[in-house]
Order: structure tokens, then C-alpha cells, then sequence
């Protein structure tokens, strides 16, 4: 490659300019973010993954804002690790909130860098020219474009980001804050292909994985299996996979393999029906979350209130299974995953393999419905394994909806204990909260450990490590939204990390939010019922943040929530949260009829998620956060004997059918605050909400998630 050229007077900084945002100075090479074809085009690179939650869509008019060209021309590339920025895990709510904000700086300096250039070329000053779709015009009419100026200086970008430059003030946007299109839809609804599942490649072919029958098993033997002619069988230890020329003989050729298979198998899982105990008394790292004591307060305390919450594990149960692929030419790995962080997935497949880094290139293809760790990851390096049997083929492989089910990593079962005093007038005067939960850090390079499914079958292969938790933040991991977001004076929040992972965790969305916000804003009501107060009022009383207020106000309006009759069966609860005590806001109250079976109506949600970029993107992801949270509170539960997952299809695992969708409301609440994300602040105050409104119905508190009907009648009998 030829060295790049520069214009006169222009600088490539080797260190990155302080005040940049993060994955900016991570990532300075402002041509790393964003390119100008000659047909017109504005191409933008991020390196965070579009997985349904039409972040690209919103990145495309954050940079069409900064650059002031039209939403049409912005094309949004695939991320692929040897071009895109490394912008870690596409999770957390944080897109738009890193992505967006480095792509808004890198396009406020491309723009400053071609303004200056083409105020030289017109013979005026930058802040004479008029950008309008990319056409920068001078005083005396004449113009040049973006992409003539490139053209002339084709290197201007090939430079490092400098000082920050002024960006546009929210109060200009003309394409940012308006809802836009979604970019990715068209193929989607149309059924044109688009998704991993669909990419096909020459001479390419297609690998099944047969898995053990249980997490602690070892292939003991392997007879014969008897295999059609070209079938290509794959071992290595307790691995084995299948590789043919079609998918359906491949199929058909694993099923035999699994005949031939011999298993020692041991007995590892705890008492499906007994998680709590299993919580409690599995070796734990204990540690502080937050502390604030006020011993004067506490002595207060007139009443107190005790109560535990619990979740079970949640499997991620995407639409479609996982699929890779891979191929490996003359030493190099090329692979193709639909993962949520593919530089991590390089790092551990290279790890893994013994390779370096440098030989693994990983692009990202659209998958259906990643809700963060799922098999995505695990089978890209099935894959990789099995494509190393055939040098300079690409290899297809796509996992039954049974691995699915069974091998994907869950979200970890959680137990949460707390406590709580109130004065003599009713105000929440001391609270402890503890949390037992296995760790939810358990992606590709945590800790050190590759952390892939298949490493741990091969020949020598050790068992995955027990999944990190982060620090005790109360931002991350399972302690994600354990301390209350309310004003009480004397706190303690302590954390319980499972050392041992008999069934394998890590990120699934919200992390242990779900289960924290549903165990706060159920004791809330609790103790507003003690204090003899409405539930919304009493939350009001202990919030002085004004943005809190008012997505609780807003969606208590929406709901009509003091006028609305009260009837035998149907019941009315709220939930809110704050999420991870730091990001955007959310207030939830749901509507639900319990009378021969739990069913929520209707759920109105007010949100606070500072700056909107893509307003019907955000009600977009709120909606679909509180269906699926509907779903995991209702009816979602892993459920497994000592040996094995059983729950490995629709039959075994239900999830919300389309007919028991509720209506849903979403109200934007408008804040100039910097942009957070939308995607995960509803899944606790929803759960929250719909708890207390079964505990409305039915007239007993449920504590145990899901709240089925028959987790009902157990409480009433309880009671």
C-alpha cells in the first residue's frame, strides 16, 4: 500500500487528542470511521453489531446530521475486524451512547477538514460556506462537494482525530431526533436474504455438531457409524461433528454418529425445584455493593419488613438457532458470526487455536434475536474446527434447535433477600438487599479464558470457569440495579457470586436487573401497603431526582391510574427503575387479568433516555423489552433433571405467543441529557409492574418468578 497524502498544513497525530470520546481515541483513524465513494455515498463504519435493535439506523443519522448530507445517501458497513473500529461489546445499552457520540465527533472533524480545504479551493472562509446535502457552496454561488474535495486530496482523512471540534447543537437537528426508517427492515419484511443464515458460498459445505447428552459427559467410544460416501467425520476427544455436501445429509449423518456414540455420563446439576437452597449454600464470593449507613435513622425504624425474590434460570431462546461459518486458507481463518462482540470472538478463537490474532479475521452477519452471550459465539468456533479438516472450503454450520436450548449460555438463576424498616410515618428508613446469583461476565476473553464451548470438549480440553460478575458496581453484573434508585438514608447492598457453574452463565439482557427491579418495586408495594399508601404516591415520596418523577408521573397518567375503576380479577401495578442507576429511566404500569390463568392486558411505559436520535427506534425497543419481559415474568423458566437440560424445544420452554401480546404504550419523555440506551431499561420496572399487579388480582403476593398460575395457588396456600 502506498503511503497516504496529505494537503498542506494538515497533521497525522500519533497520540489521540485528550477530551475525545472513548472509542475515538481508541480508534483515532478518522478514515476508520467513515469513507466518501465517488457515486455520492457516505459509507460509516462502527464497531458496534446490528442485531434488530436498529442502532445502524440511528448511527446513520447521527452521522447525516454531523456531515449535513441527506439520511439516503449514509450507508452503514458490515463490522469485520481487519476495517471497523474495535468498540468491544455491542451490549449494555451503549450503542448509540459510544458509537454515536465517536461518530459524531470523527464527522464534525471530517467536516471541519473539507470545510477548510474548500474554502481554499472557493476563495472564502469555512464559516462562509453553506453545507447542504454535501454541496458546500461559497458567497458568490460557486461549490464543490465532499466527494470532489476527496477526490483532489484523497489522504485528508487518512489521519488521526485531533482536538475535539464544536458539534452540532441539538436545537439544528434536522435528521437526528426525528423518527427515520428503519434501514435494516426492507430485506427483513420482504424476506429478501440478509441474515447469516442465508449466506451461501462457493463450493461450500455444511457441518453438524453432535453434542454430549448431558454438561458433565465424555465420549467413552465411538462404533462405526456408518457414513454415505464423501461424509466427512470430525474428532477430536469428546468433539465430534459431521461435514456434507447438504445440509439434510449432514443432519441425517450426525443423528447416526450420536447412535454410535458412547457417553459417560455423571449426575452435576442441582434440584431443578429447589433453586434458592442451591443459591444459598453453593460456595459464594461475598462482597459489598453499596453502603451508606445512618444509624439514627435505622433506630427509627417502627415496622419491619422482610421478604425473598427468585428467578430461575432464562434461556435466551432465539427465534433461530445459531449459525457460522468459517474457512481456513493457507493459515489464515476467515469467519462469519452473527456474535454481539466479533474482535473479542477473534481474540479467543486465535487463543483457543493457537494462532495469532492477526491470522483471524471475523465479519458480522445480521442473526436473529441475540439477547447478548448465546450460542453465537460457540459456533463460530465449531465451525473454524470443522473447516480445518477441509482447507480452502467454507464450512456452514447451524445448530439444532435442541443445542440451542441446551448448550447456550442462560441467564443465571438469582436470589434476592431484603430487608426494610419504616418510621412511625411511614417513610423508608433503612434497607439491606442480598443478592445470590452465579456471575453474568462469561463472553469470549473474560478473564483471561477463551471461553468457547467446543475448547472444552476437545482433547484436553478443561471445563468453562465459572462466569465472572464485574465489579460490585451495582451497574454490572448480577448486582445491575440492586441498590434502589430511592432516598433512603441507611443502605446495605451485599453481593453473592456462585463459584462453582454447574449449568453455564453469562450476559443475558438487563443482566441482573430483571430480577433485582422486580424484587424492589415488589417490596415497594409491600411497604406501601404497610404505611397504608398508594404505591405511586409512596415512590414519589422517596424520590427527589426530577426525572424520576416524572417518567413515574407520566406513566401513571398514561395508565389513567387514580380514576381507573378496580374490578374482581383484573389488577393495576407500576414499576420503575433507573437503569443500572445511571442510564435512562423507565416507569411501567401493567394491566392484568387473573382469572383462570395470569395475562397481562395492557402495559403503558413513560421513558427518559436523554437525546433521542431515532424516536420510534427508541419506542421500538421499549416495546420489545416489555414483551419480552412479559414473557420471561410469565411463562420462561429452564428446567433440567441431575444429568441434563430437558427443556430444549417450544414444548419444554414456552414462550409468549403472539396472541397473548399485550398492548402496549410507550410515552418518550424529552430530555436534552446525553443520549443512553433504550433496549434494556424496561425488561425490570415491566416485571416490577406486572408482579404488583398480580399481587393486585389475585390477592396474594407471588415472589417466585414465573408467576404462573400454579405458582399462584401455591402462594394462596402459602398464605
Amino acid at each position: 500500500m502506498s503511503a497516504p497524502t496529505f494537503p498542506a498544513g494538515a497533521s497525522t497525530e500519533t497520540q489521540p487528542a485528550a477530551g475525545l470520546p472513548p472509542t475515538l481515541a481508541a480508534n483515532p483513524r478518522l478514515a476508520r470511521w467513515l469513507g466518501f465513494s465517488a457515486d455520492g455515498v457516505v459509507t460509516i463504519h462502527s464497531g458496534k453489531v446490528e442485531y434488530g435493535q436498529g442502532v445502524w439506523t440511528a448511527l446513520a443519522q447521527v452521522a447525516a446530521e454531523e456531515l449535513g448530507v441527506s439520511l439516503s445517501r449514509v450507508v452503514v458497513a458490515p463490522v469485520i475486524t481487519s476495517d471497523s473500529p474495535d468498540e468491544g461489546i455491542t451490549s449494555g445499552s451503549r450503542s448509540v451512547e459510544e458509537s454515536g457520540a465517536s461518530l459524531r465527533q470523527a464527522c464534525a472533524q471530517a467536516r471541519s477538514l473539507m470545510l477548510g480545504v474548500a474554502a481554499v479551493t472557493l476563495g472564502t472562509t469555512a464559516e462562509r460556506l453553506v453545507v447542504e446535502d454535501g454541496q458546500l457552496t461559497g458567497p458568490d454561488g460557486t461549490a464543490v462537494t465532499y466527494w470532489s474535495v476527496l477526490a483532489a486530496h484523497p489522504g485528508l482523512l487518512e489521519r488521526d482525530a485531533g482536538e475535539p471540534v464544536p458539534e452540532k447543537a441539538m436545537g439544528s437537528w434536522s435528521v437526528a431526533g426525528r423518527s427515520a426508517a428503519r434501514l435494516d427492515l426492507p430485506d427483513k419484511v420482504s424476506g429478501r436474504p440478509r441474515f447469516i443464515h442465508d449466506l451461501r458460498l462457493p463450493g461450500m459445505l455444511y457441518g453438524r455438531i453432535v453434542r454430549p447428552p448431558a454438561p458433565a459427559a465424555r465420549l467413552a467410544g465411538l462404533a462405526d457409524p456408518c457414513l454415505p460416501p464423501g461424509v466427512i467425520l470430525v474428532r477430536d476427544g469428546s468433539f465430534l461433528g459431521v461435514l456434507a455436501g447438504a445440509d439434510r445429509e449432514a443432519v441425517q449423518s450426525a443423528a447416526l454418529v450420536a447412535k454410535a456414540a458412547r457417553w459417560e455420563v455423571s449426575e452435576t446439576l442441582p434440584d431443578c425445584d429447589d433453586l434458592a437452597s442451591f443459591l444459598r449454600n453453593a460456595p459464594a464470593e461475598t462482597v459489598v455493593v453499596g453502603e451508606h449507613r445512618d444509624e439514627r435513622a435505622a433506630a427509627s425504624a417502627a415496622t419491619t419488613l422482610a421478604a425473598e425474590f427468585t428467578r430461575p434460570y432464562i434461556a435466551h431462546a432465539s427465534m433461530a438457532p445459531s449459525c457460522a461459518l468459517a474457512r481456513w486458507d493457507s493459515g489464515s481463518l476467515m469467519i462469519w458470526s452473527h456474535s454481539q462482540g466479533p474482535f473479542a470472538l477473534r481474540d479467543a478463537i486465535a487463543a483457543g487455536l493457537g494462532l495469532d490474532p492477526a491470522q483471524v479475521v471475523v465479519q458480522h452477519a445480521e442473526g436473529a434475536g441475540a439477547y447478548g452471550h448465546n450460542g453465537a459465539d460457540d459456533v463460530a468456533l465449531d465451525a473454524a474446527l470443522l473447516a480445518r479438516a477441509v482447507p480452502g472450503r467454507p464450512v456452514r454450520v447451524l445448530w439444532a434447535r435442541e443445542d440451542e436450548m441446551a448448550w447456550a449460555p442462560y441467564g443465571s438463576a438469582m436470589l434476592a433477600r431484603l430487608e426494610a424498616g419504616l418510621d412511625a410515618a411511614g417513610t423508608i428508613v433503612s434497607w439491606r438487599q442480598d443478592v445470590w446469583s452465579g456471575g453474568y461476565i462469561g463472553r469470549p476473553g473474560t478473564g483471561g479464558q477463551p471461553r468457547l464451548l467446543a475448547l472444552s470438549h476437545i482433547e484436553g480440553g478443561q471445563p468453562i470457569p465459572a462466569a465472572l460478575d464485574g465489579p460490585p458496581t451495582g451497574a454490572i453484573g448480577s448486582t445491575r440495579n440492586a441498590v434502589p434508585g430511592y432516598d433512603i438514608p441507611d443502605l446495605l447492598i451485599t453481593r453473592h457470586r456462585l463459584l462453582t457453574m454447574p449449568i453455564r452463565t453469562s450476559s443475558q439482557r438487563s443482566l441482573g436487573a430483571f430480577l433485582n427491579v422486580f424484587a424492589i418495586e415488589s417490596f415497594m408495594d409491600e411497604l406501601a401497603a404497610a404505611a397504608g399508601r398508594d404505591p405511586v404516591d409512596f415512590r414519589l415520596a422517596h424520590l427527589r431526582d426530577p426525572r424520576a418523577r416524572r417518567v413515574i408521573e407520566q406513566a401513571a397518567g398514561l395508565a389513567d391510574w387514580g380514576a381507573r375503576p378496580r374490578s374482581e380479577s383484573i389488577g393495576y401495578g407500576i414499576g420503575f427503575a433507573r437503569y443500572k442507576g445511571v442510564a435512562g429511566y423507565c416507569a411501567a404500569v401493567a394491566e392484568v387479568e387473573a382469572e383462570y390463568d395470569i395475562r397481562v392486558r395492557r402495559l403503558w411505559l413513560a421513558v427518559d433516555v436523554g437525546r433521542v436520535i431515532n424516536p420510534d427506534g427508541v419506542i421500538n425497543q421499549v416495546e420489545g423489552g416489555a414483551i419480552q419481559s412479559a414473557s420471561w415474568a410469565l411463562k420462561e423458566r429452564v428446567r433440567f433433571d441431575r444429568t441434563a437440560i430437558t427443556s430444549v424445544n417450544w414444548d419444554t420452554y414456552p414462550i409468549l405467543r403472539f396472541s397473548e401480546v399485550p398492548q402496549v404504550q410507550v410515552r418518550i419523555v424529552a430530555s436534552p441529557e446525553r443520549e443512553s440506551g433504550a433496549g434494556e431499561v424496561a425488561q425490570g420496572p415491566v416485571a416490577g409492574a406486572i408482579g404488583n399487579a398480580v399481587a393486585a388480582a389475585v390477592g396474594v403476593r407471588v415472589r417466585d418468578l414465573p408467576l404462573t398460575a400454579e405458582q399462584v395457588g401455591r402462594a394462596i396456600e402459602a398464605g
